[in-house]
């Protein structure tokens, strides 16, 4: 395929379509909160249904349509560096290391509801419960933490910094965003050619 029509989509197109896939899945987020406030093990009821629903979103999605529904409302698309479709191998690894750090933090926060009673867990507000689940949360959590919040920083400064505009996962997957319009532009992959003139 021909990278020279490709553009790269920066900072606030993607930003953009994280806000959109806000909205779009903010039922399922309200379901989470609703769930959590109603029994103290919805996270373990939950944990199967909830990773198989990241799954279809963030990678069959990406692999069927290349990209999620807020990627797409954006109007850009997810490619491999040659501009081909990503496949499944290039949609997980891109979602791989965020995967983990989900699965991780689920884990940890499982054994803190373990430890808590239903008295205990709905006597709480929701601000107390969510310190409280952290303070009997395994020792392992709170580097976890760190190390996702540098994770998150180094994502946001490697893309800022390379010329199309890709992030770490983008370099551990292999792919690039791009516009799926052609008119439209952010980081050209290739700099323009001057116009000839006469």
């Amino acid at each position: 395929m021909n990278t020279d029509s490709l553009r790269c989509a920066g900072f606030g197109p993607r930003l953009a379509s994280l806000l959109l896939d806000f909205v779009v899945t903010i039922s399922f987020g309200a379901l989470v909160l609703w769930g959590n406030s109603s029994f103290r093990l919805f996270d373990l009821y939950f944990l199967i249904p909830g990773t198989l629903f990241e799954l279809f979103y963030n990678v069959y999605l990406v692999r069927r349509y290349g990209g999620t529904p807020g990627k797409l409302l954006a109007g850009i698309a997810i490619r491999k560096v040659d501009g081909t479709p990503v496949g499944y191998r290039e949609a997980f690894l891109r979602f791989s290391v965020t995967f983990g750090f989900r699965l991780l933090t689920s884990v940890a926060l499982l054994f803190a509801l373990f430890q808590m009673t239903d008295a205990e867990y709905f006597s709480l507000s929701f601000v107390e419960r969510s310190k409280r689940m952290i303070e009997l949360a395994p020792a392992w959590h709170t580097p976890v933490q760190w190390v996702q919040t540098v994770w998150i920083w180094g994502e946001l400064l490697v893309l800022l910094t390379n010329k199309k505009r890709r992030a770490l996962h983008d370099f551990i997957a292999g792919t690039i965003v791009v516009y799926t319009s052609p008119s439209s532009s952010d980081t050209a992959l290739k700099p323009a050619t001057a116009p000839q003139v006469g």
